[in-house]
């Protein structure tokens, strides 16, 4: 085995540790904090597939923005046994199923799976996920589109900053 598959298999190992932890875990805040984890392994993957940007954007917004969010919410939200109301039998066995439906679902891809398995995909490899050529094509070939997502996105601030002042 050469480094990368040995990498690859450590990342895999940290992502399904900490994507079990996330929901064993009784403490809402450490579960959030076991999702990043997930996250920082997921990106991992994408540097490994020479996806940088991918990497980037996954840690930069979601391990980032969005758990800080989650964060804020579940402390806002003051979360706590006591005031957990208990679950009716019928909800519970309605999760189960769903549960064996996925699971169901998940082991029909592995065995379709298996006929992929001789198909070779080239790791680390290539130029397709640099940053690079998505900013060459970006301002050469979609210059127009992306000046005009910009120009909505600034509306779209001015107009949130507007709506949220008090008179």
């Amino acid at each position: 085995m050469d480094t990368i598959q040995i990498l690859f298999y450590a990342l895999t190992v940290v992502a399904l540790f900490s994507a079990i932890m996330v929901l064993v875990s009784k403490n809402p805040v450490h579960s959030v904090l076991w999702l990043i984890g997930v996250f920082f392994a997921i990106s991992g993957h994408y540097i490994l597939l020479n996806a940088q940007f991918l990497a980037i954007v996954n840690l930069i917004v979601y391990a980032g923005a969005i758990m800080v969010l989650f964060l804020f919410v579940i402390m806002l939200m003051n979360l706590n046994n006591q005031s957990e109301p208990q679950k009716h039998i019928w909800i519970k066995l309605a999760g189960a199923i769903a549960g064996g439906c996925f699971l169901m679902v998940l082991v029909s891809l592995v065995r379709q799976a298996v006929d992929l398995e001789h198909k070779s995909v080239l790791v680390g490899t290539g130029d397709i996920g640099l940053i690079r050529n998505l900013g060459k094509a970006l301002f050469s070939d979609f210059v127009v589109p992306f000046e005009i997502s910009s120009v909505l996105f600034l509306s779209a601030m001015v107009g949130a900053v507007v709506i949220g002042k008090k008179d």
